[in-house]
Order: C-alpha cells, then sequence, then structure tokens
C-alpha cells in the first residue's frame, strides 16, 4: 500500500501489518486531479486537486495522523 506522508508528501510503502494509521479523502473526480504520477514528479501543486489532499494532510496532522 502506498500512503502520502502529510509532512514531506512523499509517498511510502507499507506492507501488511507495518501499515500506520492514516486519513481518507473521499472525493469526486473533475478535471484537475492529482495523479500518481503527479505526486512522484512534485507537479501536482499547480492543479486545482491539489488543494483537496493538501487540507485532507492539515486535518490529518491536526487529529495527529501522519499519513493519508
Amino acid at each position: 500500500m502506498r500512503i502520502l506522508n502529510c509532512d514531506s508528501f512523499q509517498l511510502h510503502e507499507f506492507f501488511e501489518t507495518d501499515v500506520p494509521s492514516y486519513a481518507i479523502l473521499s472525493h469526486t473526480w473533475g478535471a484537475e486531479e492529482v495523479s500518481f504520477q503527479d505526486i512522484q514528479n512534485g507537479k501536482g501543486e499547480s492543479k486545482e486537486g491539489y488543494q483537496k489532499i493538501k487540507y485532507c494532510c492539515e486535518q490529518a496532522r491536526k487529529d495527529g495522523i501522519a499519513f493519508a
């Protein structure tokens, strides 16, 4: 499983029992969503959908959760 570190915005891969707690963002896809490749390449910030991910991570950190 790959999940996003809310501090570094880097994807981390975890296996089975090693998966930490993480926040879930439920949304519908629009024209300007951030893709896996955008996150990998560090190019997602220019897309509108980035704000949803940023807000999700901000809320996760407030709740003491490091990943989304």
